[in-house]
């Protein structure tokens, strides 16, 4: 019996650690380390990233990414491209901005022992979403 063919998107959704490549202003790519989480029905990647930081501020100017992500044997990869839009930083736990990031994480970690105190975390480190359209996806499997 053979394998069942390889499906990008699949390893996409199951990965929870991979790395975002953004671009710098000289047009040279920055690579961060990021937890995705793909909504492959709206074919969307959520990433939860602090203000401030080279890929958020990359991603305001330029809002070109691809993600990147491999499975636990290195056997497979998937790439995710797209374009991304921000939400966030929010001055108010209980304003929209924050309810996205709650979303999300609902959405990628289920339910937090304490929302309040995440809300309050979210504001204070400035944290911000960014949802990645994903236009193009692609990958191998090795083995």
């Amino acid at each position: 019996m053979a394998d069942a063919p390889f499906n990008p998107r699949a390893l996409l959704a199951e990965s929870r650690l991979g790395v975002l490549a953004t671009i710098k202003s000289d047009g040279r790519p920055q690579m961060s380390p990021v937890q995705p989480f793909y909504d492959h029905e709206a074919g969307v990647i959520y990433v939860s990233m602090t203000e401030g930081r080279a890929k958020t501020a990359n991603l305001r100017r330029d809002p070109r990414a691809a993600l990147e992500v491999t499975s636990a044997d290195g056997w497979a990869w998937a790439t995710a491209e797209g374009t991304a839009t921000l939400t966030g930083p929010g001055a108010d736990p209980g304003g929209p901005e924050v309810d996205a990031l709650v979303d999300y994480y609902r959405r990628a970690a289920g339910e937090h022992p304490d929302w309040q105190e995440y809300r309050s975390v979210m504001v204070t480190d400035r944290r911000v979403l960014m949802a990645l359209a994903v236009e193009h996806v692609y990958g191998a499997r090795i083995r």
